[in-house]
């Protein structure tokens, strides 16, 4: 099932429909809710010399499958960056916030690449991918092809969090094309939370809110595999918060993501 249609949607109108197949637990997948977001603050700036710098989404209630609509509001428009608020509704009340920031480069003398190590990982050819299995997961993970390179899978009662790998859009599902940052922010949102692995029995855990900076324009295929690799700073009281690094296959930083998690287990 091709995005594409629905991203028209979110440019050309206010309403759309959002379809099925991209479940998860009871609401629909996040990562699904963020893309669609961003696509339509990317329609609301316009200006493609302006690439995103970070964004913050929260999310607020669960998503439900049909009718949404799609607010956006420019807060500021300055010079160089343009700072924008997108809101998604459903029955009259708000279930996702997506606030970004859009700028232009600019010459500076301050050059700092302070990068954190790249995991080396096996490829995707050498590794297992997960196969989706109707009613014992999420209905969204149909939609990719994961491959785990470290840690644990979930619930497997591990005694520590986090893990990584390579993760891709399934091919029997979306034919090839180009990459748009509507996709990117799907495939970085597919892999569960850090804390995952140590779950002993299905429970869920789901995300309040989701911090992106974005450092390399994407620029491949939405078949390329990404890795990606989570780490746990922190889980107390029902709560844990994270932070994860997604990787192109050539070892480019694309984005550097933060997540607080609610974990109910």
């Amino acid at each position: 099932m091709s995005l594409l249609p629905l991203y028209q949607q979110v440019e050309q109108q206010e309403w759309i429909d959002i379809p099925s197949g991209w479940l998860q637990g009871r609401t629909v997948f996040g990562g699904l809710i963020a893309g669609l977001m961003i696509q339509k603050a990317i329609s609301t700036v316009q200006d493609v010399a302006k690439q995103l710098l970070s964004c913050n989404v929260t999310f607020v209630g669960p998503v439900q499958q049909g009718q949404a609509r799609l607010s956006a509001e420019v807060l500021r428009e300055g010079k160089s960056v343009t700072t924008l608020e997108v809101r998604l509704w459903q029955d009259d009340a708000v279930q996702s916030i997506l606030v970004a920031s859009f700028g232009l480069q600019r010459e500076s003398r301050i050059h700092v690449q302070n990068l954190p190590q790249v995991p080396d990982y096996p490829m995707p050819e050498q590794l297992d991918k997960t196969f989706y299995i109707e009613g014992l997961m999420p209905e969204c993970l149909q939609q990719f092809e994961l491959c785990w390179a470290e840690g644990s899978y979930p619930m497997a009662g591990s005694k520590v969090p986090d893990f990584g790998g390579w993760g891709r859009f399934a091919a029997s599902l979306h034919p090839n094309r180009e990459m748009q940052l509507a996709d990117l922010f799907a495939l970085m949102d597919v892999w569960p939370p850090g804390v995952l692995p140590m779950f002993k029995t299905p429970a869920p855990a789901s995300s309040l809110t989701w911090q992106i900076t974005y450092l390399q324009p994407v620029n491949g295929q939405i078949q390329d595999w990404l890795k990606y690799k989570v780490i746990t700073e922190y889980a107390e009281h029902g709560y844990s918060t994270e932070y994860a690094y997604v990787w192109d296959a050539e070892n480019r930083l694309i984005a550097v993501l933060r997540q607080t998690v609610a974990v109910f287990a």
